[in-house]
């Protein structure tokens, strides 16, 4: 599984080619489009910002996988979104929008993964290597507040 230091490096490399091409290069990952998350941390109360990958698009609605590679542990980011909903999204580096975070059950998130595991077989390879079920978050536009 990867450390720590490895996925933060890959997020610091991710983000470093999206500001050093002026966002050219780094809005698709694995054929997937790129999103940066920002949520906020549970412990902190600090933003939390992590490069992710949206195996479903669909118009302003994004479903995000929370597999960490297929790490035993659900990623830090999960934890943060799971206990403030509230988050802001970079979709394909553009503007940060609000957008409403909500974790789906297992019977929502069935044949959503059946989908995103035909479409891009890695996230298989993920859920063979862990013995939990890997969340799918769906991050929706906020709420205008009126």
């Amino acid at each position: 599984m990867p450390s720590n230091f490895t996925l933060r490096a890959v997020n610091t490399v991710h983000r470093a080619l999206l500001r050093l091409s002026f966002g050219r290069l780094g809005t698709e990952y694995f054929g997937m489009p790129a999103l940066e998350l920002t949520t906020i941390g549970r412990k902190s109360g600090r933003p939390r910002s992590v490069m992710l990958t949206a195996p479903i698009v669909d118009g302003d609605e994004y479903i995000i996988v929370a597999s960490r590679a297929g790490d035993p542990a659900n990623p830090a980011w999960y934890w943060n979104l799971r206990d403030n909903p509230a988050v802001e999204v970079s979709f394909r580096n553009g503007p940060r929008r609000p957008m409403t975070a909500q974790v789906l059950s297992t019977e929502q998130r069935a044949p959503l993964w059946t989908r995103i595991v035909a479409n891009y077989p890695v996230y298989g390879e993920y859920e063979q290597r862990t013995t939990r079920e890997i969340p799918l978050v769906r991050l929706t536009p906020a709420s205008d507040p009126g």
